[in-house]
């Protein structure tokens, strides 16, 4: 193991080499643990495709999900972000489709996100709103706002968020769970273009929950890919909660 700069260090694993935070306790919220490979003794044949492993099939373990596969059925090597892998890591055809798109999300929608983008914002029910800038963190743990003043939001600590389309009007039955977010498609230059955001937080030693409403102001078109941006972002926060 090795320090490196910016709090961050190498870890040599079972797997291949990661760049990890000095503390796990600043990991991304989009990062995952690595899985524990299926013991050998457990696997005597490819569970993907049910091939005999002996001395001339041998069996390797997929880096995403640990279990055990052919060479045939486990021979892509893809870059898996989510587990901080500096090289790209054998993964079987299923996990690979995965970490492809999750590079998608990498190389461009969390660029877009830690760019930020300009939004008119208010709190609850005040009808005095702000100028601010939101980006996400480089740590992709928090939404920094800044305008005239300055407040952060955790994402760990998000309930509910709804991204508003151009004609949609925002309301109590219309704020959803990240479940929703499963079945909606918006895009950065699609048809339906994202037009404002509903978040649902508790501040940091509250339990109530504190309402944020940001709605695109100046650059419209950057805003809007923010906004589209963080949707796949809350999707993929969602999705994770199971893997």
């Amino acid at each position: 193991m090795s320090a490196v700069p910016d709090g961050k260090k190498l870890v040599r694993s079972p797997s291949g080499l990661r760049m990890l935070p000095e503390n796990g306790a600043f990991n991304s919220p989009f990062s995952l643990d690595e899985p524990q490979w299926v013991p050998d003794k457990e696997c005597p044949r490819c569970m993907q495709c049910d091939t005999k492993f002996d001395f001339i099939t041998r069996k390797h373990h997929c880096r995403r999900c640990g279990r055990c596969f052919c060479d045939k059925c486990c021979s892509q090597k893809v870059a898996l972000p989510r587990m901080c892998f500096v090289d790209p890591v054998r993964q079987c055809a299923e996990c690979s489709l995965i970490s492809q798109k999750e590079v998608e999300f990498y190389d461009k929608q969390l660029k877009v996100l830690t760019a930020g983008g300009t939004f008119l914002v208010r709190v609850d029910s005040s009808e005095k709103s702000e100028t601010m800038v939101c980006r996400l963190s480089n740590n992709h743990r928090y939404l920094f706002l800044d305008g005239e003043s300055h407040f952060e939001v955790e994402l760990s600590r998000i309930s509910t968020m709804q991204v508003l389309t151009e004609g949609s009007t925002p309301g109590e039955k219309d704020i959803c769970s990240y479940t929703s977010l499963l079945d909606s498609q918006i895009s950065e230059g699609g048809s339906i273009r994202a037009s404002g955001m509903v978040l649902q937080y508790k501040p940091p030693g509250s339990q109530n929950l504190q309402e944020l409403h940001m709605d695109t102001a100046d650059d419209k078109r950057i805003a809007s890919a923010w906004l589209a941006a963080m949707h796949k972002a809350a999707k993929l926060l969602y999705e994770s909660r199971d893997q």
